[in-house]
């Protein structure tokens, strides 16, 4: 006996079979879900939108107008009189879906100047398009040439105050000749210069005629020339705004932002302003105006000898003869120079210090010669820089505890580290200056004690000479300070319980 395959149900609209991937569920019946939609407008329909009558489907709209309560009450809204059985979209109801046509308003004529420019016409509200300050009726905002209707971000206004397509735009009014086309090779037919535009041969027929010999022409705006002073440093060309490029005040065309040596391509962040007023890349700007000798290659380290003298040290390190003079290039305000050799500091190679610039190359303790930088350099009271160890050789306290030396702890009370006698500096204004010496005191060297500062080697108590810190520092009412013992003696409480034991009597003036 021969297999019979199970039937399926039928699609009330189309009659074929309907299978599980396709299905569709409504008033009992299975359908496609291509013909799942409404037999009067032909909306696709869902489960939440749909209704069904006799076998057709409708949406809810078309079943309240076919199936719907008539009569006064039931139309689109309290008091209105609804008598449509939507009959006349009963006859193919494809065509009737299709066959709406927007009211024409051509034929309300507006006042002179205010209508469609298009067709002259009164334009509403609900149909208003806007285009450089005139109004279009949604029907009427399309292309002129080939009429494809328009948006807000398709259309373009062209110079004879009618609107266009992108594409024919740029056919009637954009730049014709031979690259502007839809390819390389293309040329502007309808309102480009006819003859030769790049290496096309444009004619009246629109046809492109290649030349063998085609002329060798370069689209170059270093063939503008500008006015002396205000075109481009490299070309002397013209630069205009969407080639421009700033560096120190002055334009560049972007082809011709380049390194003046290597030629590498340059932008803002690395490119250098050279002292011949040429841009380099920061490799090259190295080169040329860099700090030269040992310790500034890639990787070299520089020659430290503290152990020997600075005349003897001199002589063994490597000559820096090499370097350029900068002193040479003044600077163009007195005072703003470099303070070590007086020549003008430029941005790639500035380096700060208490308000002044240095070089680079200038910028090494005054005593070893010791390339310094923002963390090492420490200044000193003579206007110049120094590294740590010479700045504390030369200006640091003195005596045991403060050198090479161990240091001396003194259990009489006397001074480990006396004030030398001999103090060489700058005098502070009065009030200002070190509270023991009068002199300036500097960022690396200062103490702070009850609003005053001091010294570090002038900071002691002013009986033993005990070098103190600020956490054992005291400070008295007679304005100069003191270590915890020496305060005591001078200013503590005396009698009996105020010595050295219990019960001892001290009166120590």
């Amino acid at each position: 006996m021969p297999l019979k395959p199970p039937d399926n149900a039928k699609c009330p609209k189309c009659g074929r079979s309907v299978y599980a991937a396709e299905e569709r569920l409504a008033g009992g019946h299975k359908w496609h879900k291509t013909c799942f939609k409404c037999g009067m407008c032909n909306k696709m329909l869902d489960s939440t939108n749909c209704a069904e009558h006799e076998g057709e489907l409708f949406c809810k709209v078309c079943h309240a107008r076919q199936f719907g309560p008539k009569g006064y009450g039931f139309g689109g809204g309290a008091g209105c009189l609804s008598m449509d059985t939507g009959e006349q979209s009963q006859e193919g109801s494809v065509s009737a879906a299709n066959s709406w046509q927007a009211p024409n308003t051509s034929c309300i004529q507006a006042k002179e100047g205010e209508g469609c420019p298009r067709c002259g016409g009164a334009v509403y509200e609900a149909e208003k398009m806007l285009a450089k300050g005139r109004v279009f009726h949604k029907t009427c905002f399309k292309c002129r040439a080939c009429s494809k209707f328009l948006d807000s971000t398709s259309h373009c206004d062209g110079p004879d105050r009618d609107i266009y397509c992108k594409v024919c735009y740029g056919k009637r009014f954009g730049p014709c000749g031979y690259g502007f086309g839809l390819g390389a090779v293309c040329y502007g037919k309808h309102f480009g210069p006819k003859g030769y535009f790049g290496a096309t041969l444009t004619t009246d027929d629109g046809d492109d005629q290649y030349l063998s010999n085609k002329p060798n022409l370069i689209s170059s705006t270093t063939t503008i020339m500008a006015e002396e002073g205000e075109g481009c440093p490299r070309c002397g060309g013209a630069v205009f705004e969407a080639e421009k490029v700033l560096a120190k005040g002055r334009l560049w065309h972007r082809k011709c932002f380049k390194c003046c040596e290597c030629n590498k391509t340059l932008d803002s962040i690395n490119a250098c302003n050279g002292h011949d007023k040429e841009i380099y890349c920061k490799t090259c700007y190295g080169k040329k105006y860099g700090p030269k000798g040992y310790g500034f290659a890639c990787g070299s380290g520089f020659l430290q000898t503290d152990v020997m003298p600075n005349e003897e040290n001199d002589t063994q390190r490597p000559s820096y003869a090499a370097s350029r003079d900068y002193s040479k290039i003044k600077p163009t305000n007195p005072g703003d120079g470099c303070p070590r050799c007086g020549g003008a500091v430029y941005e790639a190679e500035k380096m700060l210090a208490k308000g002044s610039v240095w070089h680079k190359t200038c910028f090494s303790c005054a005593s070893c010669r010791r390339p310094l930088d923002s963390i090492l350099s420490c200044d000193g009271p003579d206007r110049e820089i120094y590294c740590k160890a010479c700045y504390g050789k030369n200006f640091g306290p003195k005596g045991y505890g403060y050198g090479y030396s161990p240091t001396l702890i003194s259990v009489t009370g006397e001074s480990t580290a006396p004030l030398s006698q001999n103090i060489e500096g700058e005098k502070a204004p009065e009030g200002e200056g070190c509270g023991r010496c009068g002199m300036k005191v500097f960022e690396a060297e200062k103490m702070l004690a009850k609003g005053r500062v001091w010294h570090r080697r002038c900071f002691y108590c002013s009986d033993c000479r005990r070098s103190l810190d600020s956490t054992n520092t005291n400070d008295g009412p007679d304005g100069d300070i003191y270590c915890k013992g020496c305060y005591a003696r001078r200013f503590g409480p005396k009698g009996v319980g105020y010595g050295i034991g219990a019960g001892a009597l001290q009166m120590i003036q």
